[in-house]
């Protein structure tokens, strides 16, 4: 319940938001953190962040076990060398699709900052807010408590 509300503390705000990424940043804790969906004003990411669906290790176990049960669905077995070899590729192209360049690359993130201009970043961000005073309604929406 703690999480639910967190979700609609964050949906239903209507200050200006601003999402900084200094770590892992994956499903859904990144929304409830203010992901994307949410449509914060600016998103930072530090040169460690990493920003997915899921890590790079659990979706190669995810995939490695849907690949499996699809060729056992077919009659087929994976080695135990083809099962290493699929997690690691798939492993390596989330690892490099999770790198804060990747997703500033997509528009995903506003800028990759460097940690020590934390500060200045955020003093920017609420300077460029203010000059944009316009706020939606508040609504709480549905909140159980």
């Amino acid at each position: 319940r703690a999480g639910a509300k967190m979700v609609n503390a964050v949906a239903n705000s209507v200050v200006p938001k601003i999402s900084v990424i200094c770590g892992g940043s994956f499903g859904a804790g990144h929304y409830a953190m203010c992901g994307k969906a949410y449509d914060p004003r600016f998103i930072f990411a530090w040169p460690t962040a990493r920003y997915a669906v899921m890590s790079g290790d659990s979706a190669a176990g995810t995939l490695v076990e849907i690949k499996i049960k699809q060729l056992e669905r077919e009659g087929k077995k994976l080695t135990d060398k083809d099962k290493k070899e699929l997690f690691e590729s798939v492993k390596a192209t989330y690892e490099h699709q999770t790198d804060p360049r990747y997703a500033a690359a997509r528009l995903w993130v506003d800028a990759i900052i460097d940690p020590a201009q934390t500060r200045d970043a955020l003093i920017w961000s609420l300077e460029a807010a203010a000059l944009n005073p316009d706020v939606r309604e508040f609504r709480t929406g549905v909140l159980q408590t």
